[in-house]
């Protein structure tokens, strides 16, 4: 059997493992398409039930053993990344569990760990959720033992199970791995994107830096690099292999350097009203400052979705708050509680809670979260009511909240086709026209649709309306192709796709025969309807048709791209209504004009 030296703070191995080696996956820099670096993956026997980790790890009977099989893992993937000649980063894999022996006693058994196999500044240990942390705190300060060792670590699989805010606030992570729940379909779904954002500008303020896990498909990808997240894995960019890729696809690198940019997904505008502090109320029970640490412990025991107590005065005004993983962490040091488990609990709570009425807005609470003490964040806060304690309420809610509340500032959507309105296309052009993109704007509009409102009224003009933007939805790519309605019988599309002539060509002649199936026999008989026009007469007007003006936008002459960039969205607007009213006059009822031509004429005006 074999001994380890009780210093080196790793446990004895008594397990017999089966034959172990290591596969690895790619980590892509999107900014440049290069290998940042691996994940480095245990495997067991190929072909057998111990082949993949979970089950592996169920061979572990008690904490040891399992602590040896991560040691085990890790020894193995470093021996490999040197024999294979890897190169960039290696992330390893531990609970923390495994990290508490590895960083006792100054971190002599990580340091000895991957002595004499690669650089320590090239070590990456991914902090796992197979285990809860119940002090953040005091975990993140065994965790600096890492930096002094020229070791950097991350904290995997954010956004679910155990790697909360809590972790990602006391362990001040160099990378966050976005968790593949995050990313599966955001390039469909604006609830995901909306999170990922928000996540992005948190971990952002905090100094970590941002990888995107399980990228499954180019559409992901696509999204993932244009929200400005910096790397990614995934099978899409490289599987998992005892000899990984160490250059990217062709086809991964063409959809890193495109210049097409994600459309992203857009919510539906809805009309949910300002959310105050009162909606984020946690009913819970308080304590007094004189209740002993015992009395509390047991409360805690009681009550286990219970995240903090407010501890208040004889009025119920709140003096304090105690944050259960805090104190829960502090009780379980040896004699802790035999030393101070009669005394009040009134000295381990935080004497200056964060405390909001019941009538605060979001806006309110969000910035008084922002400064630079982020303990609120994982103690929660206090809500009041007429000064007296009414709830708690938790950081995680309101991050919640304040997404929701950037979902709705983004849903500017028409709400007769839900399709994008103004602000919405107004910035995809912005995002265009910062790529340097080629595109095609064209602006969409139905001749003689007025009178024919008039005649049939809005009840089958908005079915008619309803039909122009499901045709045109149709003709559209969803992935390269914007679609927004600007008002009335008015549409923009921004066009992307290389075959777009031919798109919208044939949603006009799809369009001018589903129209003619909306007039009476009598009327498409005659070929259109009498009406009045503008100045009051009474003229003929034909059946309605589509018509669709589109300008090309690319770059050109010695400014190229830089040139593109100090347009806006008003000029791209102004030089496609000019379009459009080309296609009004026009037989075909559609004409194409180029951005420089208008610029060289002087007609490019915002």
């Amino acid at each position: 059997m074999q001994t380890a030296s009780p210093s080196a703070g790793v446990p004895v191995p008594r397990l017999r493992l089966p034959p172990l080696h290591a596969v690895f996956q790619p980590i892509v820099a999107f900014g440049s398409g290069e290998v940042l670096g691996y994940e480095a993956l245990v495997r067991g026997p190929a072909d057998s039930p111990l082949a993949m980790p979970d089950t592996l790890f169920r061979l572990a009977g008690n904490e040891e053993e399992t602590v040896e099989i991560e040691l085990q893992a890790a020894r193995i993937a470093l021996s490999t990344c040197v024999a294979r000649g890897l190169g960039g980063k290696l992330f390893l894999n531990f609970s923390t569990m495994a990290l508490r022996h590895l960083l006792a006693d100054g971190g002599h058994a990580m340091a000895a760990l991957a002595a004499n196999t690669i650089a320590p500044e090239r070590v990456v240990i991914e902090v796992t959720e197979q285990t809860p942390i119940e002090d953040a705190e005091r975990f993140g300060q065994a965790m600096a033992v890492l930096q002094e060792l020229g070791m950097q670590y991350a904290l995997d699989d954010f956004g679910t199970g155990h790697a909360n805010l809590d972790r990602l606030l006391h362990l001040a992570p160099h990378y966050i791995k976005l968790d593949k729940s995050l990313v599966r379909g955001i390039g469909t779904c604006s609830r995901r994107l909306e999170v990922v954002r928000t996540v992005l500008a948190m971990v952002d303020a905090l100094g970590g830096t941002v990888i995107a896990e399980g990228i499954e498909d180019a559409g992901e990808l696509a999204v993932l690099r244009d929200l400005g997240v910096p790397f990614g894995q995934g099978y899409y960019l490289g599987r998992p292999d005892s000899l990984p890729v160490v250059e990217v696809a062709p086809q991964v690198r063409q959809a890193l350097v495109s210049s097409q940019i994600a459309v992203f997904p857009q919510a539906v505008r809805s009309a949910r009203p300002g959310v105050l502090a009162g909606q984020l109320l946690r009913p819970g029970p308080t304590v007094g400052p004189a209740t002993s640490n015992n009395e509390l412990l047991a409360l805690f025991h009681a009550h286990p979705q219970l995240h903090a107590v407010a501890v208040v005065g004889d009025d119920r005004q709140p003096l304090a708050i105690i944050n259960r993983h805090y104190f829960i962490d502090r009780f379980a040091v040896p004699f802790h509680r035999e030393l101070y488990g009669r005394k009040a609990c009134i000295a381990m709570a935080n004497p200056a809670p964060l405390c909001f009425d019941k009538g605060a807005s979001i806006e309110e609470m969000a910035q008084a979260l922002s400064g630079e003490d982020q303990r609120p964040l994982a103690d929660g806060f206090i809500v009041t009511e007429g000064g007296r304690y009414a709830g708690l309420g938790t950081g995680a809610d309101l991050i919640r909240a304040v997404t929701e509340i950037r979902m709705e500032a983004a849903r500017y959507a028409n709400p007769l086709t839900f399709l994008p309105g103004n602000m919405p296309l107004n910035r995809h052009i912005d995002r265009l026209l910062e790529a340097g993109a080629e595109f095609h704007a064209c602006y969409v509009d139905l001749n003689h649709f007025k009178p024919y409102n008039d005649q049939y009224g809005y009840w089958k003009g908005d079915e008619m309306l309803k039909g122009a933007a499901a045709i045109l939805a149709q003709a559209c790519d969803p992935a390269r192709d914007f679609l927004g309605h600007v008002g009335g019988d008015d549409f923009l599309v921004l066009y992307q796709s290389r075959d777009w002539e031919e798109r919208a060509r044939t949603a006009i002649a799809r369009f001018n025969r589903a129209a003619r199936e909306m007039y009476a026999e009598a009327d498409l008989a005659a070929g259109g309807i009498r009406g009045e026009d503008r100045a009051g007469r009474t003229v003929f007007f034909p059946t309605v048709t589509m018509a669709a003006g589109a300008v090309r936008v690319r770059p050109w002459g010695p400014e190229g791209i830089a040139g593109l960039r100090r347009l806006g969205s008003s000029h791209i607007g102004a030089a496609a209504a000019a379009a459009k009213r080309e296609a009004k006059k026009a037989t075909s009822g559609f004409v194409v004009i180029d951005l420089r031509e208008l610029a060289r004429s002087g007609r490019l005006s915002a």
